[in-house]
């Protein structure tokens, strides 16, 4: 992965964190709209992670594929990617 490890890591840990305190408020009966709150700000860190890690993808791995003539088994994997993300 060529993407920043370790900020990676921390987003991800801040996301776990995130999920443990929505346990937490189902558990205890809180505000829908608070609980709401909190499951958008979980799913923004997960979709900021994996911006990051695909533009990473993009300017190494696939840029390499290019430079190496395996550019279309990157280009499938992308696109298979994409599918999932418009879903």
């Amino acid at each position: 992965m060529q993407a920043d490890r370790t900020k990676v890591i921390r987003m991800l840990k801040t996301a776990r964190g995130q999920l443990d305190g929505l346990i937490k408020m189902v558990e205890d009966d809180r505000y829908c709209i608070d609980i709401s709150n909190q499951i958008l700000a979980t799913t923004a860190i997960l979709r900021s992670v994996n911006r990051q890690i695909i533009h990473a993808h993009l300017g190494s791995c696939v840029a390499d594929a290019f430079e190496h003539g395996d550019a279309d088994k990157k280009i499938e994997e992308i696109m298979s990617l994409m599918d999932k993300l418009m879903k």
